[in-house]
């Protein structure tokens, strides 16, 4: 078997680190995200009782920040041994998944568009459901009072469907004092009322 040994290296040693550098705060943000998402489980007391996942009705954003991390990390740690080890099935690795995730991503936009209905309808029930889930899980509440103040918006179509919650929902059986209402996050705030005041201000009246 014969070695050959090159005069030069093979990669241009300013792209080299210039690629490491960029992985290496990819990598370290991807960490970073997993740390939190598995800080959040242990909070919520998932990672002792790994079967809550299951029983959990709404969509758990720490769901998006686990599965973001782990792409992060894995990407990031290919990248930064690839470019530094100048390991060429890494950097391959590393390139052809970050083509896998445009065309994906350009995939579901075009699907998204020729399927407009289709997606609109489950993105109506999604967000239905979501509603319904909103007391069960900090997060998902945290979520969708953030989606609606920086929307300005309340509800998937408006405030009355925020009667499929069970504690906001008007039926007579209903005994919530949160009832006929909607979270904060509908509200306007009152020029009039101080700041002071404003966190005191849980729900309106629909």
């Amino acid at each position: 078997m014969h070695y050959y040994r090159y005069s030069t290296a093979e990669v241009s040693c300013c792209y080299k680190y210039l690629l490491f550098s960029y992985n290496i705060i990819f990598w370290l943000s991807g960490m970073l995200l997993l740390g939190i998402g598995l800080w959040a489980w242990s909070e919520k007391g998932i990672l002792s009782d790994i079967t809550k996942v299951t029983r959990l009705h709404g969509f758990d954003p720490v769901w998006l920040v686990l599965v973001v991390g782990v792409i992060m990390f894995t990407l990031g740690f290919a990248g930064c041994v690839g470019a530094l080890r100048e390991n060429i099935c890494l950097l391959k690795f590393f390139c052809g998944t970050i083509v896998l995730i445009f065309f994906l991503e350009l995939a579901v936009a075009v699907l998204a568009f020729l399927f407009q209905d289709w997606v609109r309808d489950r993105a109506k029930e999604f967000f239905e459901n979501n509603i319904r889930a909103y007391r069960d899980d900090i997060d998902l509440q945290n979520l969708i009072d953030s989606l609606q103040k920086a929307n300005h918006c309340c509800g998937a179509q408006g405030p009355d469907d925020w009667d499929l919650n069970e504690y906001f929902n008007c039926t007579g059986g209903n005994l919530s004092r949160e009832k006929c209402g909607v979270p904060f996050s509908c509200c306007i705030a009152d020029p009039a009322v101080s700041l002071l005041f404003r966190p005191f201000f849980h729900t309106a009246e629909r």
